[in-house]
């Protein structure tokens, strides 16, 4: 397996049937499989997903390369890829732009999240929740695509995903949505506050949290509600669980 040191450094490799599987189904990417390479001493293990592989290939064009466990160690972060990796494309992300929102939809921006698996445990939330799009600023993990579609199960690659601009909150203000953002100064409990649709929620990374400027562009502050005193915050994921989920509650 890669070293720590080096083990985010070729996000374009996709590991196990779930990242690949959503590679190939998403709608929102315009990423391409280069090659899937499988695991020889696995393929009567893997005879179904192989064969669903090989139907997909002769489709959208990409090899299928046998190969030794030890070469799929080599290109592999993780150990749960289960004998299938798959040599990728990157991806574009386009600016968020007016014709992109959806009428009543649910959006959220995450910034400042420290490594790839909690910004895929965060984008795996959100998408199970409902979000219409995620909006990501200009330094995201992105960059570790493979590590993070693996984190999110997925969810990654099947999300219309955005970059942010500066006229972000004005092209949501213009489609009628209402900013929400996830802080503890002057905050509500998201339990008591309104988060019906259309809305933007923001969250922000346990140590650095939102930046004051989107702060101040917020309708409401939210905070959640503890069951105990713990001075501690949730981390991103955790807290984009909760919120994604009471906006889905709120909008049944």
């Amino acid at each position: 397996m890669i070293k720590e040191d080096i083990r985010y450094k070729d996000g374009c490799v996709f590991e196990g049937m779930t990242s690949v599987s959503a590679v190939i189904n998403s709608k929102h990417s315009d990423r391409k499989i280069i090659r899937v390479l499988y695991d020889t001493e696995k393929a009567e293990k893997l005879a179904r997903p192989l064969a669903y592989l090989r139907h997909r290939a002769d489709e959208l064009g990409f090899e299928m390369t046998a190969v030794k466990a030890e070469e799929l160690d080599k290109i592999t972060v993780g150990s749960s890829h289960g004998g299938v990796a798959a040599e990728c494309t990157g991806r574009s992300i386009p600016a968020i732009k007016a014709d992109d929102i959806a009428e009543n939809g649910f959006y959220a921006y995450i910034e400042g999240i420290e490594d790839p698996y909690n910004f895929g445990y965060a984008l795996r939330s959100l998408y199970a929740a409902g979000v219409d799009g995620v909006i990501l600023p200009e330094r995201n993990w992105m960059s570790a695509a493979g590590v993070v579609c693996r984190s999110s199960a997925g969810a990654s690659e099947l999300c219309a995903l955005y970059m942010s601009n500066d006229a972000m909150c004005g092209v949501f203000r213009e489609k009628g949505y209402k900013i929400i953002c996830s802080d503890t100064e002057n905050a509500v409990s998201v339990y008591d506050a309104d988060c019906k649709k259309p809305l933007m929620l923001v969250v922000g990374g346990e140590k650095r949290g939102i930046t004051k400027k989107l702060l101040s562009e917020a309708d409401t502050i939210v905070k959640i509600d503890y069951g105990r005193d713990f001075p501690a915050a949730l981390s991103a994921a955790s807290a984009a669980a909760v919120l994604g989920f009471e906006i889905m509650r709120q909008n049944r």
